[in-house]
């Protein structure tokens, strides 16, 4: 998952750390509008069965995304049944009481649109970008799935060796998302972010029928969706057809709270490598657990976007210019923060080296800048930057209706609401250098961290 700036600037979640699909710089501006325009005036309410619908219009483009956000991802799976969460995404696509496989992906495809899904640890999505006048029609197969799939043994048992081929495939075959996989259950001694979104291996070969029907029915529930429905739509049309489509499901039983166990007290430094002979360049990347939007207290969340976005957000960044720029030993180096989260989050760095370069001159070149800030702080000019860049993501992210969508589909999925997404832009504005300062000193210890360093075969003198 990547940092809230990514989420804005449009970019869609996109690794596989952060979830697993059925598929495989700006000018500075000293005033930006804090205003949002009237055609881009957002409705939020629920339908009589429990479910949230969200309508972003944007009456610039014919085409309409339609987003169901289910609140359940991989930390929510029961013990040893990783890999629940997303081998019931691939089952959504197959055949119900009312039509058969394939018949969705058909007529989306016949009229031109385009359709897929995701899941995370804390969310499912499945998603449509179609014309407005198809929109009751995705309703309607949305509204179907939800509850009257046809679930088999010979169809567990087909989608499961697709599922177990995915894994071998993406993560068994990749020397860094094997090592990733380990960092993570690493970093988090207790939470379930440590298990991999896909699943391990030897829990995925046994998911079965029985298994997949409690998930469908404990979870697959308008009461447990939420509705995003951003481009050239009315609310009121939107409202008609949803009481039509998913009016019609019946609620389900109301799920107890997202409660899950807590990261005890970290206390110990500890470092991850693997040797691989396909790894061609050493890398690295240290990590923290930190609070996410949802989990920490107020403003803190902000500030440490803010501390990613100086510390190592693009081209501008500390690391970049230090690192790539100034001292010509790293290819690559960056920092980023994972806030869209139900529980804490990580915050991390990474760099790989250029050149002659070590991979050790790295890390210690890194290992510099995060004492830095920690100890000094940032500038008020950079930080008003770093905070102008912020706002104006925010405005440009109403260029394309996917983005909003998912902006406020994996906020509201994760415990938050409309006005937090709306409101986000204040909070960031208020942002003080000392509270930037505070949450760097407060969670960026580096005898408090974790790090992962893939390095080829035999390193011989690059490490």
């Amino acid at each position: 998952m990547t940092s809230r700036i990514e989420w804005l600037r449009g970019t869609l979640l996109a690794t596989s750390l952060a979830f697993v699909t059925t598929s495989p710089v700006l000018a500075e501006s000293p005033v930006l509008p804090n205003t949002v325009p009237a055609e881009f005036k957002v409705t939020d309410f629920l339908l009589d069965n429990g479910m949230e619908v969200v309508v972003i219009p944007d009456h610039r483009a014919p085409i309409v995304t339609h987003m169901v956000w289910y609140k359940i991802g991989s930390a929510d799976e029961p013990p040893g049944k990783s890999g629940i969460a997303h081998f019931f995404e691939h089952l959504m696509f197959k055949a119900t009481t009312n039509h058969a496989a394939g018949e969705f992906d058909r007529a989306v495809s016949d009229i031109g649109g385009s359709n897929n899904a995701f899941t995370s640890y804390d969310y499912t999505a499945f998603h449509e970008t179609v014309a407005p006048s198809a929109l009751g029609l995705m309703m309607s197969f949305e509204a179907d799935r939800m509850r009257n799939l046809i679930l088999t043994d010979d169809v567990i048992k087909t989608e499961r060796d697709v599922i177990l081929e995915e894994r071998r495939s993406r993560i068994d075959n990749s020397p860094e998302a094997v090592l990733d996989e380990e960092v993570d259950a690493t970093l988090w001694q207790n939470q379930p972010y440590r298990i991999p979104v896909i699943g391990w291996m030897q829990e995925m070969q046994q998911l079965n029928r029985v298994d997949a029907t409690a998930f469908y029915d404990k979870y697959y529930r308008p009461n447990n969706a939420v509705l995003i429905v951003a481009g050239d739509v009315e609310p009121d049309t939107v409202r008609a057809l949803a009481e039509k489509t998913y009016g019609k499901v019946a609620r389900g039983p109301d799920l107890p709270p997202r409660i899950r166990p807590v990261e005890p007290e970290q206390n110990t430094k500890r470092t991850v490598t693997l040797s691989d002979a396909r790894v061609s360049v050493p890398s690295f990347s240290t990590q923290w657990v930190v609070p996410s939007y949802h989990s920490g207290k107020p403003g803190e969340a902000e500030a440490l976007d803010l501390l990613a976005e100086i510390l190592g957000g693009g081209n501008r960044s500390r690391l970049y210019q230090a690192l790539v720029v100034q001292q010509g030993i790293a290819s690559s180096a960056g920092a980023f923060f994972q806030g869209t989260m139900l529980d804490d989050t990580n915050f991390t760095v990474y760099g790989a080296p250029r050149g002659d370069a070590r991979i050790s001159d790295v890390e210690t070149a890194v290992d510099a800048e995060v004492v830095r800030i920690v100890r000094d702080g940032v500038t008020p000019s950079e930080l008003e930057k770093a905070k102008d860049r912020y706002v104006r993501s925010m405005i440009f992210a109403r260029d394309k209706q996917d983005s909003m969508a998912n902006i406020y589909g994996s906020t509201l999925a994760t415990g938050g609401n409309v006005q937090d997404v709306q409101q986000w832009t204040d909070r960031i504005r208020k942002v003080t250098a000392d509270e930037v300062k505070a949450v760097a000193a407060r969670y960026l210890v580096l005898a408090r961290s974790t790090r992962g360093i893939p390095l080829p075969q035999n390193p011989g003198g690059i490490s």
